[in-house]
């Protein structure tokens, strides 16, 4: 299986360079806005579809008009791969496995720009861009692999100032790893991140709790500063961003450790298919939950399953994985969220709440891999909670 890979470098543009990307950001969000727009508008005016041939034809109407001539100064192959990600949106879209597109905001955190292998040169380990005659100075982080060819460079940055460039290459180092019999269940939390069914317990680092103080702290003084206060404003909310960015940076990387751990230790991860979206609606906990970031722990597992030659299998949320005894399967009738051990009636067996509900998880998925069947048990969940994980509706620890 050929795996395409993104390798993502920070780089320091000069300032003519950060100038030509800067316009390149605007008129990518001009284009993508007008084609949505277009398309939008045909749709609702006359019911008819509009394509991607459709919007680039447009394009080249828009760039011979004195009002829009600027796109002519930019490369036109951001242009036409923003017109192709609207065409893929809406694609989405219309498979329902996206909502409708949105139009690009000048206050957005992330501007970016793809360049395809014909805008731009890469040789030795030097980058440059169409439109610019210096190559860009990247930080080399980590080595490619030997021989790679991008197909494409992704240019962005972030709500904090930093530029990044991102390398699409093929990676033949990915390949399945070999054939284990270990199976895990894995249990998300909020006291601690994962509970395995080993016993083992993964701790919660709460990133964004131990830099809530400086943050608050920047926010406030953010707020100070009125809308339109130039520079002083542009500062204050860099400062808000920096802290953000740092939050976010060490919150992925202490989750790719973790998945790349359980990927090359198990040939079958077990986990519970949590609504996440529904359990950020709780006001007391949708910081905290979002902090562990059950959803991106989740997309990580999935591609790197995919990679390795892993099995991932997720289990129905409605099974009562805490209240059922992991060694007799008697079923709890009340078990109160404080109550983090619980001793069955039947067997007297005195049970972690965690681990109990891992090693459940991973009965139900070996279940599932004799079956062939999903884990779909009734919704006769306590209290009448929707789709949301039980051991979740305390408060934060």
């Amino acid at each position: 299986m050929r795996v395409r890979r993104a390798f993502k470098y920070r780089f320091y543009p000069t300032d003519v360079q950060a100038a030509e990307l800067s316009r390149t950001f605007g008129c990518v969000r001009k284009v993508y806005n007008m084609a949505l727009a277009a398309r939008s508008e045909a749709w609702a005016q006359r019911r008819e579809r509009v394509g991607y041939g459709a919007t680039s034809a447009m394009l080249t109407a828009w760039k011979k008009t004195g009002e829009l001539a600027y796109l002519n100064e930019v490369s036109c192959v951001p242009l036409q791969q923003c017109l192709r990600h609207l065409q893929t949106a809406f694609t989405n879209f219309f498979a329902k496995r996206a909502g409708y597109p949105r139009f690009k905001s000048k206050k957005s955190s992330r501007k970016s720009a793809e360049y395809t292998s014909s805008a731009f040169r890469f040789r030795d380990g030097v980058l440059t861009l169409a439109k610019m005659r210096e190559p860009l100075a990247v930080v080399w982080s980590r080595p490619l692999p030997q021989g790679a060819r991008p197909s494409t460079v992704t240019v962005s940055q972030d709500a904090a100032g930093r530029w990044f460039v991102s390398l699409l290459v093929e990676d033949p180092t990915v390949k399945p790893l070999p054939a284990s019999g270990a199976v895990v269940g894995v249990d998300a939390g909020l006291e601690h991140l994962l509970t395995l069914c080993t016993g083992e317990k993964i701790a919660n680092p709460r990133h964004e709790r131990r830099d809530r103080t400086r943050l608050a702290g920047a926010q406030r003084q953010l707020s100070r500063k009125a809308p339109g206060a130039g520079a002083n404003r542009a500062k204050a909310r860099r400062k808000v961003a920096r802290i953000h960015a740092r939050i976010r940076d060490r919150r992925r990387d202490y989750l790719h450790k973790v998945t790349t751990r359980l990927v090359r230790e198990n040939q079958t991860i077990v986990i519970e298919d949590l609504a996440v979206g529904n359990m950020l609606k709780n006001g007391k906990l949708a910081r905290a939950i979002s902090d562990a970031a059950w959803a991106e722990f989740r997309s990580m597992l999935e591609y790197k399953a995919r990679w390795y030659g892993r099995e991932l299998i997720t289990v129905d949320r409605w099974l009562p994985s805490s209240r059922l005894c992991s060694v007799c399967g008697t079923l709890a009738e009340k078990l109160p969220l404080d109550v983090r051990t619980w001793t069955c009636d039947s067997c007297g067996t005195t049970h972690d709440r965690d681990v109990n509900a891992a090693r459940n998880l991973k009965a139900a998925g070996l279940a599932v891999t004799a079956c062939g069947a999903g884990v779909r048990p009734q919704r006769n969940t306590p209290g009448g909670h929707s789709a949301t994980k039980q051991e979740t509706l305390q408060r934060e620890p």
